[in-house]
């Protein structure tokens, strides 16, 4: 094995180590900040980013983000590897743009414990990292990250924080067609507003409405 082997299996096996230490420490403490955080601030937002416990929330605000972003969130272990085969097929065979194919669990990986940006290196380090959050943490505790760290708002990460930016008041307060605003700036919250949507975002809220009563919600109750 040649010394750049060597140095390259190293540095991916320290990465690795980290990132379950974090696994293990985030299990039990609120995030003090992510890598996406720090980028916003050295690209000049003003970070807004309020930690809330899920317990404390409306039902209708963890439904509305599983409609939006992982409708199946209860049904696998973290990782849709049924949509990533998929995926990777039309990027295969069609010729079609690699999509992320991301659950719910693995962006909370991502935006937890790696880095933002798509790479091969961090998607083979977000594979396996997925289901071991979702082992130690639980579905309860994934989804409850997500709510808090996941950028709503150019340097808005929250659930609590976008409350507050968008609409003046605290995220307890949001009535379910707000919440389903937010929810459907995802995943391009740096260009899209909940506040002055356009026909698509505020087509996407309906849906998303609509989800609220209809999503299952069960594994983290």
């Amino acid at each position: 094995m040649s010394a750049l082997v060597s140095a390259v299996v190293t540095g991916v096996s320290a990465l690795f180590l980290v990132a379950f230490a974090l696994v293990v420490l985030f299990r039990f403490v609120p995030l003090p900040g992510t890598s996406v955080m720090v980028v916003r601030v050295w690209e000049g937002h003003a970070l807004q980013y309020q930690w809330v416990a899920m317990d404390s929330l409306p039902e209708h605000i963890p439904r509305a983000f599983v409609a939006a972003e992982d409708a199946e969130f209860c049904s696998h272990h973290g990782v849709d590897w049924a949509q990533l085969r998929v995926a990777v097929e039309e990027w295969a065979v069609e010729d079609k743009p690699l999509r992320g194919a991301s659950t719910l669990s693995m962006q909370t990986t991502k935006n937890a414990l790696l880095w933002p940006g798509r790479s091969y290196l961090r998607k083979a380090m977000e594979l396996p990292l997925t289901p071991a959050l979702e082992l130690l943490w639980g579905k309860h505790r994934v989804l409850e990250v997500y709510l808090n760290i996941a950028e709503m708002g150019p340097g808005v990460f929250g659930i609590e924080a976008a409350a507050q930016h968008h609409f003046n008041k605290p995220a307890s307060e949001l009535s379910r067609s707000e919440v389903a605003r937010i929810a459907a700036i995802m995943p391009n919250p740096l260009e899209r507003s909940p506040v002055k949507p356009s026909t698509y975002t505020r087509e996407r809220s309906l849906t998303i409405e609509r989800g609220i009563r209809l999503v299952d919600v069960g594994c983290v109750r």
